[in-house]
């Protein structure tokens, strides 16, 4: 069976592991994990994108704000969500039918060579939050390896307000910057207004320099985002310090790009995970910078400071628990 993609009639190649499902064409390779929950290896032109599985992501690193409101007590338990979202289910289509064998023993009924034009990898997470619900997350591989990922976060009746709610991606090395459409400088739902929009690159992965890490470095209304990385060379690696960024050394460039679907999104692009910013007290006790997290984000909350950090947000900038958040964003080599 061939598809038409913009570049001519094209297929890629499916293997159905014993708890993996392989798919591999021109330029890509992806491997998804039934016991991770989620792709665990993502490479474009032999370059490795993906250090650990994406994972629904629900926190941010404590304010100002929130700690002079009291808003991280009261939604303290998305933080454990963050940490311990448990998969409960993966479907796999294959050309739009549901495909049911996908892990040992039944897998073995494939053929060696199996191909599709488009594989759709679903899975749904459930939270450790009182009452539970859960998250849909599917990918959409086309065989030109472009990929679109749908979220859907489903809103039940007694959970708290969130602070954010999206999905994180870690990738191998810290990047050496990244570019975007959308608006300038750092922005939040409530503070947009002084944002211009375009293209704008930033150099690095800058983590904003409170006396007390937090939340920083989200973008509202993004159209496109492309992250760049470089190779390490050995004698480089041997040599380096654990601090210094691959973009700092030679080697070659390789990007990737995230674009809107149907509106823009918000996302941050920083060295550590939002985890790891709330267990610093001050900013020496961050770790080396090694990864590169990104989250790309359907809701984020406000960040107030109307008198100084201690009123609420205004309402307008919270987010419901009980209301579904939906949002869609496509991945591609860039």
């Amino acid at each position: 069976m061939a598809c038409t993609t913009e570049h001519g009639p094209k297929t890629m190649r499916v293997v159905y592991g014993d708890v993996t499902l392989g798919l591999h064409g021109e330029g890509f390779d992806y491997i998804f994990s039934h016991s991770a929950g989620g792709p665990v290896s993502m490479v474009f032109n032999g370059r490795e994108w993906l250090y650990r599985a994406p994972r629904p992501t629900f926190w941010r690193a404590t304010t100002d704000n929130d700690r002079g409101n009291g808003f991280s007590f009261t939604s303290a338990m998305w933080m454990g969500a963050d940490l311990f979202v448990e998969t409960v289910e993966t479907r796999v289509f294959a050309d739009g039918r549901r495909e049911t064998a996908v892990t040992a023993p039944e897998n073995n009924r494939h053929q060696n060579q199996v191909s599709a034009c488009e594989v759709r990898v679903e899975y749904t997470y459930r939270t450790p939050t009182v009452p539970k619900t859960t998250v849909d997350v599917g990918y959409t591989v086309s065989a030109d390896g472009a990929m679109r990922v749908d979220v859907l976060y489903h809103g039940a009746k007694g959970l708290p307000e969130l602070p954010v709610f999206g999905l994180r991606f870690i990738m191998p090395t810290a990047a050496e910057g990244y570019a975007y459409q959308g608006l300038s400088g750092e922005t939040y739902p409530d503070r947009m207004a002084g944002g211009v929009r375009g293209g704008y690159e930033v150099k690095g992965l800058p983590v904003t320099p409170y006396l007390v890490p937090q939340d920083c470095g989200v973008h509202m209304e993004t159209e496109s985002l492309t992250i760049t990385r470089r190779t390490v060379l050995a004698n480089e690696r041997a040599g380096r310090n654990s601090s210094v960024t691959a973009g700092e050394c030679g080697g070659e460039r390789f990007s990737v790009k995230f674009s809107m679907v149907d509106r823009p999104f918000a996302f941050s692009c920083l060295p550590y995970t939002a985890l790891e910013l709330e267990s610093a007290t001050h900013q020496e006790e961050l770790p080396p910078a090694r990864r590169t997290v990104v989250c790309i984000l359907g809701a984020v909350r406000g960040v107030g400071g109307i008198d100084s950090w201690g009123s609420d947000v205004e309402k307008d900038y919270h987010i419901d628990g009980e209301t579904d958040i939906a949002f869609a964003f496509r991945l591609e080599r860039a």
